[in-house]
Order: C-alpha cells, then sequence, then structure tokens
C-alpha cells in the first residue's frame, strides 16, 4: 500500500504543479485503498504543503517570482484554507462538487474562447483576491480542481504561465497548511498514509518545475484545458450519474 501511495503522489504533485487537477487522481486512488475522506483530504493537504513549498521555493530562488507578488495573497490564502476546513464537517460533498463543476466549465468555455494573455497584467487586484480567497475555501473544504482554478485565476488576470505556476504553488502551501492544521486537531491525520504520499509528491513537484519553463503559453493552455475537460467529465460522472 506505501508503494501505490508514494507513486501516486509524485504523479499527483507532477500533473498538479504543470497545470493542477492533481486530486482527480489522488483522491479516487485513496477512497479506493479504502482510506476515509477526511483522512484523504487532510493526506492531500500535508503532501501539498510539501509538494507545494518545494516547488514555490525553486521558483523563488530563480527570480521567477517576487516575494512582494506573494505577501497580499497570504492572508487571503490562510483565510480560505482555515474557513473551508472549519466548513468540512457541514457542507455536503455533492454540493461542493457541482460548485466545482460548473466553476471549471465556466473557466474552459472561457479559455478556448478568449484564450490567455500573458502580457499587460492587470493593476487592480481587488476583484482577484475574492476569487482567491473562495478557491483557498474550496480548497480547505474538498480540493480537487483547485490548482487548475488558480491557474485560470491567474491566467486570465493577465500574468504569465511560469508566474501563474508560482504563485498557485505559494497560495496551495498555505491554504493548505492553514486546513492542515484544523485536519489534525480534529485526529483525521494518519500518518502510514500520509508520508509515503507526501514523499512521493516532493519529488513529482521537483520533477515538475524544472520542465514548466520549456512550455510556452499556448501549450500550457492546451494541457490546462484537456485536464480540465476531464476533471469535468469525473465530475460530471459523478454527479449526474
Amino acid at each position: 500500500m506505501e508503494l501505490i501511495l508514494f507513486c501516486t503522489g509524485v504523479v499527483v504533485a507532477f500533473i498538479g504543479t504543470l497545470a493542477g487537477s492533481g486530486g482527480l487522481i489522488g483522491m479516487p486512488v485513496m477512497l479506493l485503498l479504502g482510506v476515509p475522506v477526511h483522512t484523504a483530504i487532510a493526506t492531500a493537504k500535508f503532501s501539498n504543503i510539501t509538494s507545494s513549498l518545494s516547488s514555490f521555493m525553486y521558483l523563488a530562488r530563480d527570480r521567477k517570482i517576487k516575494w512582494n507578488e506573494c505577501i497580499p495573497i497570504l492572508p487571503i490564502a490562510l483565510a480560505g484554507g482555515l474557513t473551508g476546513a472549519f466548513l468540512s464537517d457541514r457542507i455536503p460533498p455533492n454540493l461542493l462538487e457541482w460548485m466545482a463543476f460548473f466553476f471549471l466549465l465556466f473557466a474552459l468555455l472561457l479559455s478556448i474562447l478568449k484564450g490567455f494573455k500573458p502580457k499587460g497584467e492587470k493593476k487592480k487586484h481587488s476583484p482577484i483576491y475574492g476569487y482567491l480567497y473562495l478557491i483557498s475555501t474550496y480548497d480547505g473544504l474538498f480540493g480537487p480542481g483547485q490548482a487548475t482554478m488558480l491557474m485560470y485565476t491567474h491566467l486570465f488576470h493577465g500574468r504569465s504561465y511560469l508566474k501563474s505556476v508560482a504563485l498557485t504553488r505559494f497560495q496551495t502551501f498555505i491554504s493548505c497548511l492553514g486546513a492542515f492544521t484544523v485536519y489534525f486537531h480534529n485526529g483525521h491525520v494518519d500518518w502510514s498514509i500520509a508520508l509515503p504520499f507526501a514523499a512521493g509528491a516532493l519529488i513529482g513537484a521537483q520533477f515538475a518545475v524544472r520542465i514548466v519553463e520549456k512550455l510556452s503559453i499556448k501549450n500550457a493552455q492546451i494541457l490546462l484545458n484537456i485536464l480540465t475537460f476531464i476533471l469535468i467529465l469525473q465530475l460530471g460522472k459523478t454527479l449526474f450519474f
């Protein structure tokens, strides 16, 4: 079981770093292995803490992102992650799946119709912060598709693909750190599951950040659209069948 968790962690973090939606693989695998849903979510949060921090530090060290661009996101991501984790026992998972389904469907259609604009970053940040808070809340509650939503938000806001990856990794680290503290406090963490999964995720994330610089904005959009379409199909199958 540990080997399966480790290999799954590698794949989840690799895909999740490049375009998000790694939870599309990780959550079903853990549930099929008999992991309770709250323990599976707590495991995903812990693995995201390690993998997101390592990939973000790699990009920050290479000056792909500036620290002052991340600071405004910190309190928003932390508040969202904590909010979502506190609400995790109060909001039905089915409702969360409906929310994610329609958000991703809208984002995919917008991406196909308008595409991404990597230049000319918008200067008004207040609207984007509201979206970031909602996405971090969703991350604390459930998670699959969260990084993809963040990628779309930053790309549609005019940021480059590389900067969008860096900001997504930073926000994922902060929101998962906040959410994990709640899940840990509530006794949902099983270290025999969390540690091998996180070890795999750490390796997968490091592979991904070494590839991300080679992807053009066009290739990134294609990859993001494909994974979003698969995620929508998976959510649709759960909701409608």
